[in-house]
């Protein structure tokens, strides 16, 4: 299906999505002044549309969050390296690949549920085929966290709000 622009009234459906995924309809209408059905309406077209690919449920007690690193990665071939790229996508912990400039090649940001899972995953990368080396940066404090829904300039965002829920691709 074409993907039409969002006019302000999407937008304003997304920003409160991003804040609570789990307002309600009734909720949602009041706040951008048009009917429940209306809303459901606009949410389905978003959802088909592309622009909602998903939603993600972020467990944990509160302040018991993941452990996160971002991982360093050395690719003996930056060329011909997708076996390693393939051996990340694999993993459900890996969060982010990016290939980068510089001394090292991949930047890669792992959450999981612990240090010692963090370390396997670690253990797992270092032993890839194609991986001559690794440096590992453990997260300390996590300061600013933002989906890529949630960026400044995207639909449905404005710059000062911070999302309590995600909505996320392919979730």
């Amino acid at each position: 299906m074409e993907r039409a622009s969002l006019d302000r009234i999407d937008q304003g459906i997304l920003a409160e999505l991003t804040r609570n995924a789990r307002v309600s309809h009734a909720e949602l209408a009041a706040k951008v002044m048009l009917s429940r059905n209306a809303v459901r309406q606009r949410i389905d077209r978003m959802e088909r549309q592309g622009y909602i690919q998903g939603y993600t449920v972020v467990t944990g007690a509160p302040g018991h969050g993941t452990v996160s690193a971002f991982l360093m990665v050395y690719r003996k071939d930056r060329v011909r390296g997708s076996d390693v790229i393939a051996v990340l996508q694999s993993i459900p912990e890996v969060v982010l690949c990016d290939v980068v400039s510089g001394d090292f090649d991949l930047l890669v940001r792992v959450e999981a549920r612990s240090l010692e899972r963090i370390q396997e995953i670690w253990e797992q990368i270092a032993a890839t085929p194609g991986v001559t080396d690794t440096v590992t940066a453990m997260t300390l404090s996590n300061y600013v966290r933002r989906d890529a829904a949630a960026r400044p300039g995207q639909p449905g965002t404005a710059p000062e709000q911070a999302p309590s829920r995600v909505i996320s691709p392919g979730a």
